[in-house]
């Protein structure tokens, strides 16, 4: 017997075959406790109270995104006025269901930086809307524990194989992939190509690019975005890709400026944390931002508001994007698994400080 936090009792009864892990499966018999002289609503008594269908109020406690905000409002007034709350636990036990989801970290996390922060805001806050917990587990415990589905990010090639093929739920990507699996991403060619149009119209013609070393398709649709804009503005742009570091960008940008003898530079950058860098060199060398070099980012979570002088920036909705991850999940979930396809956000470009002074 055990109780749930809906004050409902369970009660396991009868020898039944062995489950997926081993486990004897029970029948579960249920009784709802209620306080003496208090009758407990039940979804038909919200039904009839809010003159709709049993179907109806079930898809406004489960999918109240597939439902009109009127009918959403009718049955909310109609549960809040007699007392009716949902027993999720149960649900959960009916569907064989945790109502866990898995955010799946593959790469390194520094906690330094709230990129993280704010695809878990995203990703929490709706999956808060149907009663689903989130799990956060990094590549070394990704298999502890059941779950409903995952969302996983920081994927490389060979993840592919060794992790994410072989999982047995339903799965959806944070970050582009030219995989066959369902994913969440920027429109990151666009956004590097926006900060480079930009950096252009303010008449810079020694244009660098600095990206990060990774062989993966959101860097190379960067990569592609920078070289195709230069090229067709008839200008050389130079692409060097190094670690994702501020220190890394800092000592590539000294290298590279000195080079240039003090020429009217545009620095593009694959992300806010290497342009914090490039910022970083140039004020140590003495140069004037942004008029002798300008500086471009790429997030625009929280390192482009702290940098000085503030930075430009593409920005990526990372809370709506998480957003996105669990909606498109939850919708797996309920069919069983089945592809959905991809979504891709538009980037905005934010001008700041780093490429224009009033």
């Amino acid at each position: 017997m055990f109780k749930d936090a809906m004050n409902t009792l369970y009660y396991l009864v009868g020898e039944g075959r062995n489950d997926v892990n081993g486990y004897k499966s029970r029948a579960i018999i249920r009784w709802e406790v209620r306080e003496e002289g208090v009758t407990m609503a039940t979804l038909s008594d919200v039904a009839k109270k809010a003159a709709v269908s049993k179907m109806t109020v079930s898809r406004v406690i489960n999918h109240p995104d597939q439902v009109s905000s009127e009918l959403r409002e009718l049955v909310y007034a109609a549960m809040k006025e007699l007392k009716y709350v949902p027993n999720f636990a149960a649900r959960a036990l009916v569907h064989n269901r945790t109502q866990v989801i898995k955010l799946l970290i593959l790469e390194e996390m520094d906690t330094t930086e709230p990129y993280y922060m704010n695809l878990l805001n995203g990703i929490a806050m709706e999956l808060d809307k149907h009663h689903y917990a989130l799990q956060l587990v990094t590549r070394n415990s990704h298999s502890i524990g059941d779950c409903d589905g995952l969302i996983i990010t920081g994927m490389r090639a060979d993840d592919y194989r060794q992790i994410i093929d072989p999982m047995d739920r339903p799965i959806v990507l944070f970050g582009q992939t030219d995989r066959a699996y369902d994913f969440v991403d920027v429109d990151n060619e666009r956004g590097i190509r926006m900060a480079t149009e930009h950096v252009i119209s303010l008449h810079f013609t020694n244009i660098l690019f600095f990206g990060i070393s990774l062989d993966e398709p959101f860097m190379m649709a960067r990569i592609r975005g920078f070289t195709e804009t230069v090229l067709h503005h008839g200008l050389y742009g130079k692409v060097i890709c190094m670690k994702n570091s501020s220190r890394a960008a800092q000592i590539e940008a000294t290298k590279q400026l000195a080079m240039l003898q003090g020429a009217a530079t545009a620095i593009v950058c694959a992300s806010d944390r290497l342009a914090i860098g490039v910022v970083r060199a140039v004020l140590e060398m003495g140069l004037a931002i942004p008029r002798d070099v300008a500086v471009t980012g790429f997030d625009g979570v929280f390192l482009d508001r702290v940098s000085y002088p503030k930075l430009t920036t593409v920005r990526q909705p990372v809370i709506e994007m998480g957003q996105e991850c669990a909606k498109m999940l939850l919708n797996k979930i309920d069919l069983d698994g089945a592809r959905i396809g991809s979504r891709i956000f538009q980037p905005v470009l934010i001008v700041r400080e780093s490429t224009w002074r009033p």
